[in-house]
């Protein structure tokens, strides 16, 4: 699972990866080409549950890769003109599975904003940004398949592939992005390889002042809470620079560091729950002595996908899954065959629809 971190200049995206990634990746205000990648496990109190009671030899927590950074300003325009993005702008996240857009709601004098603080204009600018990206993209295509349509050489998966496009690019004219477009499963299967960034799931990360970080709702945010809200896009809101000094604590002296700020919660925590509530993902868990791992798979997946995400031969010679619900996995103490043996572990076929925080073993024959 991927998400990548994208924001103008300033905003704090590269504060927000060393808070999620505890990295100590240098601070650009300006943008920097270099890209960032770092992987982080999805904290998951289930899966700390059941290492501590079955003391495995090996652990596996789910994870989730950051990509940050190879974003840059092509031309600084003079004020009241946007500026001008590098090609390269979205490049780095083009391959990501959703994103978080960072957007600056602090003040800080020794990094002046030279068009003011307005975090609505800057997320308007960036969403707009997306989509001539993908309009880019779309019209170079079109090009290519127009010259073949008029030579009589289209196939008709080109055709299909045509009309299509033509579809998503009236819907970005009218400033949609991608992912507000209904699309059969064929449609989706013949433009995949596109990776649209306007089609990804976006959660908006507000970025704002320490003092503001454990208030309810900050007044420098609540046009943009309304906004996102209008547009049913995740909304959080946090302190990067904050988050990101305790992210260089150990993890007990972190949870009191905030909690002494009043912040409940890390951000990285808000974060990952958010990216997984986007892209419709849950987790189920595998236990034993030699190991307790966290498996990711889609809402809805059922036991033989789940078996495909442990391996494909188990998937092939899948039988059946015996499966525990985390709680009753719980009520017993965090101990399989207490809780087979109080008659909580039920055997379920294929069709079963996997529930988030499954306790699975499946049975296969090869």
């Amino acid at each position: 699972m991927k998400a990548g971190i994208i924001g103008l200049p300033q905003s704090g995206k590269t504060s927000l990866y060393n808070a999620l990634t505890r990295s100590q990746a240098d601070l650009n205000p300006y943008g920097s080409p270099e890209i960032h990648m770092g992987v982080i496990s999805v904290p998951d109190p289930r899966f700390d549950y059941a290492v501590e009671q079955c003391r495995p030899k090996k652990v596996s927590p789910a994870a989730l890769e950051i990509t940050e950074g190879g974003a840059r300003i092509e031309k600084k325009e003079p004020q009241g003109k946007r500026d001008k993005f590098g090609s390269d702008f979205f490049a780095a996240v083009r391959n990501v599975e959703a994103l978080a857009l960072v957007v600056r709601a602090f003040s800080e004098e020794s990094l002046p904003s030279q068009d003011g603080v307005n975090p609505l204009r800057d997320v308007q600018q960036i969403l707009e940004e997306l989509l001539l990206a993908d309009l880019t993209v779309i019209e170079g295509r079109l090009e290519r398949l127009e010259k073949s349509r008029a030579q009589k050489r289209l196939s008709p998966a080109e055709e299909a592939e045509r009309q299509v496009l033509l579809k998503i690019r009236e819907h970005l004219e009218s400033l949609q992005p991608v992912r507000t477009l209904d699309l059969t499963e064929e449609e989706s299967r013949s433009i995949r390889s596109y990776a649209f960034v306007s089609g990804k799931p976006l959660i908006l990360a507000a970025n704002v002042d320490e003092a503001d970080a454990a208030k309810e709702l900050p007044e420098s945010i609540v046009e943009l809470a309304g906004f996102a809200s209008e547009q049913k896009m995740p909304f959080i809101f946090l302190c990067a620079r904050t988050e990101m000094e305790v992210a260089q604590m150990e993890p007990e002296e972190e949870r009191e560091f905030l909690q002494a700020l009043g912040i409940a919660e890390a951000a990285r925590d808000r974060l990952i729950r958010a990216v997984y509530a986007a892209l419709g993902l849950q987790s189920f868990f595998t236990v034993g002595e030699d190991e307790v791992r966290a498996w990711t798979i889609r809402r809805g997946a059922n036991a033989v996908a789940a078996a495909e995400r442990i391996h494909s031969d188990i998937a092939r010679g899948f039988i059946r899954a015996e499966v525990i619900a985390f709680e009753e996995f719980r009520a017993a103490g965090g101990c399989w065959d207490e809780a087979r043996a109080a008659g909580k572990m039920r055997l379920e076929g294929k069709e079963y629809i996997v529930q988030d925080g499954d306790i699975l073993h499946v049975r296969f024959k090869i």
